[in-house]
């Protein structure tokens, strides 16, 4: 990490035998898959994270007066700003993509331009 405690540099030893997770007979499991993105390459974008929309699983049915609004989670949209493949420009609308442990995505189809991508979680990989 530098001074500021950002990474700056990452030390790793490549195997290709051991691409997409596959251990060779022999040899350990893989402990880690890096995926990265260049930064020379890599085109910028915007990212929302959309989860539940009620911190309750019957919103409203744990509260006297039955109001749902009570349960609405205030934490369920997270944006943030990533950066992508530059292959992804030329993805249609309609394509839903995998983003590496987070889930998958498609390309928001009001907000996204080709200068400015925009894309919004479908679904969790995890629950």
């Amino acid at each position: 990490k530098d001074a500021s405690g950002k990474v700056s540099e990452i030390k790793a030893t490549y195997n290709p035998d051991t691409r997409a997770g596959q251990t060779p007979e022999g040899m350990k499991k893989v402990k880690g898959i890096i995926q990265w993105v260049s930064t020379e390459t890599a085109v910028p974008c915007e990212v929302r994270l959309y989860d539940r929309l009620f911190t309750a699983e019957n919103p409203g049915s744990g509260h006297e007066d039955g109001d749902f609004l009570k349960d609405l989670n205030k934490d369920s949209l997270q944006v943030v700003q990533g950066a992508v493949e530059p292959a992804i420009k030329t993805m249609l609308d309609s394509t839903h993509v995998q983003f590496e442990r987070v889930g998958y995505f498609c390309q928001d189809s009001e907000d996204s331009k080709p200068d400015a991508l925009v894309f919004n979680r479908v679904v969790t990989l995890r629950d």
